[in-house]
């Protein structure tokens, strides 16, 4: 039995809503690395919809944080603010 290789990877462009997002909270201390990708979807469906305030997207990515939530808004904004994405107050 033979298995093919995987598909290969394409990378979004670095201006792109999904890398912005990624990218905001790629600092941000997680229990895993699957707890900063679930953090990072939901900053981008934030980005996206921008339906409640960052601090619910945070909140209900259930990602187990190693700093307290209003440490990681802080910095998911601020980096955010970095990279210019407008109103992120």
């Amino acid at each position: 039995m033979t298995t093919k290789p995987p598909p290969a990877v394409i990378n979004a462009p670095g201006d792109s809503v999904e890398s912005i997002a990624y990218k905001a909270v790629s600092g941000i201390p997680t229990a895993d690395g699957h707890d900063r990708d679930r953090l990072g979807y939901n900053i981008y469906r934030w980005l996206m919809y921008r339906k409640d305030p960052l601090e619910i997207a945070v909140r209900t990515a259930g990602s187990r944080l190693q700093i307290s939530e209003e440490e990681a808004v802080g910095r998911i904004r601020e980096s955010l603010r970095k990279q210019g994405v407008p109103d992120v107050d």
